[in-house]
């Protein structure tokens, strides 16, 4: 894919509205340095140096979508307390709609904070309490997509397994978004299991993916696409979910396209891996967008691969931005 198509295809982009929806959390970060072990305990005294704070889950697919697209929604759900209101706030300073968020006062939003000390993550603590939506929720939401629907492009379910997504909310909403022939994506969670029916693409990563399948697990083969264990979950996934596409990524290996009878490997494009903390949020992020620029299903993997080739060389909850892609496939081409 040249540079000159993915300028074509990011421009195509750019007017559209992705409403992204799922699991809604808070990334923390606290940074610093170790210089000594702790006298109480043997582990290392972290000196904190600096705090940081980014949309995470969902919250991260609209925030790497927000870097091309004029307009993003997300909906999950929140609690009142200091987390959902600091996600908020990041949300709105990046420019993300938030009107149809779901808050809860009796919701703790989800939290993790991650330690990092000398660019390695220490540890990381979880906050979180897992709560499927009510019947008000359901109905709240999906009636409120129902309104906006004509207003949107596609429609984004991102599963972090924290319960948000319900078998019922998904069924509703994929309905009403495929009836108006939008483009309807998902990146599934494996303690989640959802049959995703009717939706335009599924994009599991490898290990999910021989799970969802119910496949024992088969060690990665090189090349990949003579990995016929790989190649066999996603036949077998594609009959499964009844999906047009079905993208799965394979970390340092790139990512796996299956559509129809035919499969495509994408080699990785990643040089450096610092962090790959986010990348499926990018990839499917990506992978949507092209789709909303017209892309062909080989051409939105490629630029996906090249998205989250860019993030994982970043630490901490990262995105993508539309300068950094381009550099991306100018280097690639070029060599």
């Amino acid at each position: 894919m040249t540079p000159e198509r993915l300028a074509e295809v990011l421009s195509r982009a750019a007017a559209k509205r992705i409403l992204v929806i799922g699991d809604l959390m808070l990334d923390e970060f606290v940074w610093g340095k170790v210089g000594r072990i702790s006298p109480e305990a043997p582990v290392p005294v972290v000196e904190v140096t600096r705090e940081t704070s980014y949309p995470g889950g969902a919250a991260n697919v609209a925030r790497n979508l927000r870097e091309f697209v004029e307009r993003t929604s997300v909906i999950g759900l929140i609690g009142t307390d200091r987390g959902g209101r600091e996600l908020r706030a990041l949300l709105e300073e990046g420019g993300i709609e938030t009107g149809a968020l779901v808050e809860d006062a009796a919701f703790p939003t989800i939290v993790k904070t991650r330690i990092i000390a000398r660019q390695q993550q220490v540890v990381r603590v979880d906050r979180e309490e897992l709560r499927a939506p009510t019947a008000t929720q359901i109905a709240h939401v999906v009636e409120g997509i129902r309104h906006q629907l004509g207003d949107v492009d596609a429609v984004v379910f991102e599963d972090y397994g924290k319960s948000f997504l319900s078998p019922e909310l998904i069924e509703k909403v994929a309905e009403l978004a495929r009836a108006a022939g939008k483009i309807v994506t998902a990146d599934p969670n494996p303690r989640h299991p959802i049959a995703w029916k009717h939706v335009t693409a599924v994009k599991p990563n490898r290990s999910e993916a021989f799970l969802a399948a119910s496949m024992p697990w088969s060690d990665p083969v090189e090349p990949a696409s003579e990995d016929e264990a790989l190649l066999g979950v996603g036949r077998s996934l594609l009959e499964k979910w009844d999906t047009q596409y079905l993208l799965i990524t394979l970390g340092e290996q790139g990512m796996m396209l299956f559509e129809g009878d035919d499969a495509w490997h994408i080699p990785t494009k990643a040089r450096q891996v610092f962090d790959v903390s986010g990348a499926g949020d990018t990839a499917i992020a990506l992978f949507t967008l092209a789709l909303c620029g017209e892309a062909t299903a080989r051409e939105a993997a490629e630029i996906a691969n090249h998205a989250s080739a860019v993030v994982v060389g970043k630490l901490g909850t990262a995105t993508v931005t539309r300068e950094e892609l381009i550099a991306s496939f100018h280097d690639d081409y070029s060599a």
